[in-house]
């Protein structure tokens, strides 16, 4: 073998560095041009990461087959026919048309739209790093790793701080393509070079010649890696279920995630065993956290708990990863099994769990499941103390010095296995009351719903994950009272008592829930619903009275709202309130300006607009306010406190119209001042920052 020509070095490392970098720029790129299609739901985002996973594994195997073939030439077809396909801008034809489980719809329209660049860049890395090493005994691949997920990290990060808030979507996937062919060429410049495949000589520090990878350590290739991707994708759910679908909750935990891939896999200097002393008590804090009875309702308290929490079990994760990478000769194998371990991870959360599970448990599932494979990963090693290269290069010692052998060992291990044990039992009590509380739980795309009966006072309860969507009373001559946001004492409240003595009302609601809105209606009203969610219609009709008892008889519109209204003629409402929350975050594509414009289309001139923003981390009273000036129209914010004898909750909500002060003498009363602030541009289809809105 030769030594490493300085400038060939550099085109390697520029290749991997560019084609990583496009790699993870592109997710939450595409991610967000199609997120407004399927109703700014969370999952949009889950199906788009399980998407990326899996066509990382097959551009992993392809690289792993194409490694150890004798015609690397095939590479420069996939080269070419990538190069045809490098326009990323999906076609509108792909919004859906009906509502249903659009998991199917997202897969294929991402393949048909980013699939085959995407699969080019996903074998670059690995099968670079299999080439270099192969020609050049200084060659130190495992580095070129870090260095593609060091090029990943910093694509995440700047998305969301540099890219979102100054460059169009559009603007954002046509610089995206230019880059993409850049990276074509530099790969069809390193193409020239190779040379037909061959075995791979030498041995690496640390490893016998012939020695190859244990099944046991195969194994761990797989569980590692799959724990913390599941772990990933849980905490990334439970953040934007509970904040908002944006790219910045999207690529933070990501982020995080291959920070902790850039440690372990640089050098063995970043991961110590004495991290699995903080282990326990931060998935017990974690695990505390997601019960109900230690809900978490400040976000600087949130995001660093689970964010923090996701990085230290990614670290042990990949850190024990690290400890089992093989020689070089087997490294495309490795890739190919970790990125299969991801991808089963991924697997579970986006399509296992929501199929099999009626309410969110993967969660507590993954932080059970993770210290107990790392003990498994232990105990094997324990049973079998083969010194570990990478470590022993450093320590000079057997890769259990920390933990101790005999006694101490026994010990240690035993004391986590009931600590993971006490955690299992907590998370199993916690999940089986609500279970044995819950009248109904269900499980879709949308979200977990669980729907509850109560004595004190008499009243059915619907909530979506952990946010309370609606209540009714269950007594016959209190069903018809509208409770909770949407009580006489709340903005809407008021608004709708207003309203109903102007004679017949034509009413747009934007969010379904329990169907509360319908108890304002009355016979000879139009009250129409928009829902994306089949499961909420069925629990509405179902489990709850309020359509079936206004006499106004409410007609429910299937699909996300806004295509809905785009496609419909105006319909000439009178109030149309949009509602349409998602746990306890809003959709954002709801509250830009293309999306009021469409609004208004549908309200006669004098109508208003009732927007709810009730939210524990946002305040999006500022940017809906900003919209509504740069429209023309007035902006109140009503604000109310709750009230526990009528069952009214604290609510925030915004009236939006013409001369409002004029026709409605109370708002002046109940109202809150508010205006858009100065130096924040106005939200659009291509524009939003929920960062600033954030209570930090």
């Amino acid at each position: 073998m030769q030594r490493t020509p300085y400038n060939l070095a550099l085109l390697y490392a520029a290749c991997v560095f560019l084609s990583a970098f496009l790699l993870f720029e592109v997710q939450p790129l595409v991610a967000k041009q199609i997120l407004p299609w399927f109703g700014g739901s969370a999952g949009v985002w889950t199906t788009c990461m399980l998407f990326f996973q899996w066509l990382l594994l097959c551009g992993y195997a392809y690289a792993h087959g194409l490694s150890r073939s004798r015609w690397p030439w095939a590479h420069a077809v996939v080269l070419g026919a990538a190069a045809l396909m490098f326009k990323i801008i999906p076609n509108e034809a792909w919004k859906p048309t009906q509502d249903g489980d659009p998991i199917g719809r997202i897969l294929l329209l991402l393949s048909v739209t980013v699939g085959l660049p995407y699969f080019m860049l996903a074998s670059t890395s690995p099968l670079l790093q299999s080439w270099y090493a192969r020609q050049y005994r200084d060659g130190a691949p495992y580095r070129f790793f870090a260095l593609s997920n060091l090029a990943s990290m910093l694509a995440l990060l700047s998305y969301p701080l540099l890219i979102e808030p100054h460059v169009s979507l559009h603007a954002q996937a046509w610089a995206w393509s230019a880059a993409f062919l850049v990276c074509v060429a530099l790969n069809a410049a390193l193409f020239r070079r190779i040379p037909a495949a061959q075995s791979v000589g030498g041995a690496d520090p640390g490893w016998p010649p012939a020695a190859a990878p244990r099944g046991r350590d195969r194994l761990m290739w797989v569980l590692l890696p799959a724990c913390a991707s599941g772990l990933l994708l849980a905490v990334t759910n439970h953040i934007t279920q509970n904040i908002a679908a944006i790219p910045l909750f999207w690529v933070v935990p990501l982020a995080v995630y291959l920070l902790s891939f850039i440690l372990t896999f640089e050098s063995t200097r970043w991961y110590h065993r004495a991290l699995l002393a903080l282990f326990a008590p931060v998935l017990l804090e974690m695990g505390y956290a997601l019960d109900e009875r230690g809900q978490v309702q400040r976000l600087g308290i949130l995001l660093p708990l689970f964010l923090g929490g996701l990085f230290l079990c990614c670290m042990v994760c990949h850190g024990e990863l690290a400890r089992t990478k093989p020689a070089t000769r087997w490294l495309t194998s490795f890739y190919l099994m970790v990125a299969f371990g991801g991808a089963l991870g991924g697997l579970f959360v986006a399509v296992v769990a929501p199929e099999t599970f009626p309410a969110l448990w993967e969660f507590p599932i993954l932080l059970v499941l993770t210290p107990a494979v790392i003990l498994i990963r232990l105990l094997l090693e324990h049973r079998d103390p083969r010194v570990i290269p990478a470590p022993a290069a450093l320590t000079g010692s057997r890769a259990f010095s920390w933990l101790g052998g005999g006694a101490r060992f026994w010990s240690l291990w035993t004391l986590s296995s009931l600590a993971v044990v006490g955690l299992a039992g907590y998370l199993a009590q916690g999940q089986w009351q609500d279970r044995s509380a819950a009248r109904l739980l269900t499980r879709n795309f949308y979200g977990a719903l669980s729907v509850a009966d109560y004595e004190d006072p008499d009243l059915r309860e619907l909530a979506h994950g952990t946010i309370i969507h609606g209540e009714q009373y269950l007594a016959a001559d209190k069903r018809r009272i509208p409770l909770t946001y949407y009580a006489p004492g709340t903005g809407v409240g008021l608004l709708m008592q207003d309203m109903v003595r102007q004679g017949r009302l034509r009413l747009g609601v934007i969010g379904l829930g329990a169907g509360t809105m319908a108890a304002w209606g009355r016979p000879g009203d139009t009250v129409r619903f928009y829902e994306i969610n089949r499961a909420m219609v069925d629990i509405a009709r179902t489990q709850f009275s309020y359509l079936g008892d206004c006499g106004c008889r409410p007609e429910v519109i299937m699909g996300d709202a806004r295509l809905s209204l785009e496609r419909e003629a105006g319909e000439q409402y009178d109030v149309l309130v949009v509602d349409a929350f998602s746990g306890d975050s809003i959709p954002v594509h709801l509250l830009t300006r293309e999306a009021f414009e469409v609004y208004f289309r549908h309200l006669r001139p004098d109508g208003i607009l009732a927007v709810h923003v009730t939210n524990s981390y946002l305040d999006l009273s500022h940017p809906v306010a900003a919209v509504a000036h740069d429209l023309g129209r007035e902006a109140h914010l009503i604000v109310n406190e709750e009230d526990e004898a009528s069952a009214t909750f604290s609510s925030d909500w915004m009236l939006i119209g013409t001369q409002l002060s004029r026709r409605f003498a109370w708002i002046g009363a109940k109202e809150t001042p508010v205006a858009p602030l100065p130096g924040r541009g106005v939200w659009t289809d291509d524009y939003s920052n929920l960062w600033e809105a954030m209570h930090h």
